[in-house]
C-alpha cells in the first residue's frame, strides 16, 4: 500500500491523491469564508464534502448521458401535446416517475412517422440518466447491423453485452425497414435476454398483428418475441398526422 509523508505533503498533493478536485480547488476560498461567516470546523468540512459530492454527481450524470448516444437530447417539456390527434398525456408522464425502469419492465410507443414517439422516447431515456440510471439509445435498424458486423467478426457475444448491460436500452423505429432472418434472430437475442432482466422502451409503426412482416414473415419467432415482449410492457398509442409535415399540411 502506498504511503504518504503527511509532514512533506501539502493539501494540493493530498487532495489530488485522493482525486478530491472541488476541494483541491476550493478549500481556501471556503476556508476564508468560513473564517467570515464564523462556521465550525464541522460545518466547513459539510460544505466542502457535499459541494465534492454534487460535483461527483454531476460529472457521473454526463458520462451516462454521452454513453446513452441520443442523437439530441430531448425533454418531455418540449414535447408538443397539442399536435399528435391523440395521445394520453397522464400515461406518458406517469412513465416519467421511471417506475418500469425499477420494475424491469417495458414501454411501447406506437404509432406514425412523426408523431413524436423518438421525441418521447429519448426525453424517458434522458431522464433515466439523470435519475442514475445507465441507457443505450440505438435504432434497431442499427443494432442489427452491429451485431451482424460483430457476428462475421467472431466476436458477438462481446457486441450484445452492450445491449444486455444498461438499465434501460431504447431501440428506435423498428418497423421501419424489413429484418432478414438473420436480423431477427439477432433482435430477439436482445429481447429475449433482456426479458425480466432490464428495460426496453420500442418505438414503432407497425400494429404488432403486423409484426411478422417486420421478421421476415416468421411468425413463430415473432410471437416467442412478442411473449417475452408483451408480458410486462406499457404500451403507448399516438395517432395523427405527422408533425414534420406540418407545414406543409397547413399551406
Amino acid at each position: 500500500m502506498t504511503t504518504i509523508d503527511h509532514t512533506q505533503t501539502g493539501l494540493d498533493e493530498l487532495f489530488s491523491y485522493l482525486k478530491l478536485s472541488y476541494m483541491r480547488e476550493n478549500y481556501e476560498s471556503l476556508a476564508k469564508q468560513a473564517a467570515q461567516k464564523q462556521w465550525t470546523h464541522v460545518n466547513y468540512l459539510t460544505e466542502l464534502a457535499t459541494a465534492e459530492a454534487s460535483l461527483r454527481r454531476d460529472r457521473a450524470t454526463d458520462r451516462r448521458i454521452r454513453a446513452a448516444r441520443f442523437p439530441q437530447i430531448k425533454t418531455l417539456e418540449q414535447f408538443k401535446w397539442s399536435w399528435p390527434k391523440k395521445v394520453n398525456q397522464l400515461q406518458v408522464k406517469n412513465l416519467f416517475r421511471l417506475r418500469f425502469v425499477d420494475e424491469k419492465s417495458n414501454v411501447i410507443f406506437l404509432g406514425g412517422v412523426g408523431l413524436g414517439k423518438t421525441h418521447l422516447a429519448t426525453a424517458l431515456g434522458y431522464q433515466a440518466c439523470l435519475k442514475g440510471h445507465t441507457v443505450l439509445f440505438c435504432s434497431a435498424v442499427d443494432a442489427i447491423n452491429n451485431l451482424t458486423a460483430a457476428q462475421s467478426a467472431g466476436r458477438l457475444k462481446q457486441e450484445l453485452r452492450k445491449y444486455h448491460k444498461p438499465a434501460l436500452v431504447i431501440l428506435d423505429e423498428l418497423g421501419y425497414l424489413p429484418i432478414d432472418k438473420t436480423g431477427a434472430d439477432l433482435l430477439f437475442q436482445i429481447i429475449s435476454h433482456r426479458y425480466e432482466q432490464g428495460s426496453l422502451i420500442i418505438t414503432t409503426n407497425r400494429a404488432f398483428k403486423n409484426w411478422p412482416e417486420i421478421f421476415n414473415n416468421d411468425s413463430t419467432l415473432t410471437s416467442a418475441l412478442l411473449d417475452r415482449l408483451l408480458h410486462h410492457t406499457e404500451t403507448v398509442v399516438i395517432e395523427g398526422k405527422s408533425y414534420r409535415m406540418k407545414d406543409a399540411i397547413e399551406s
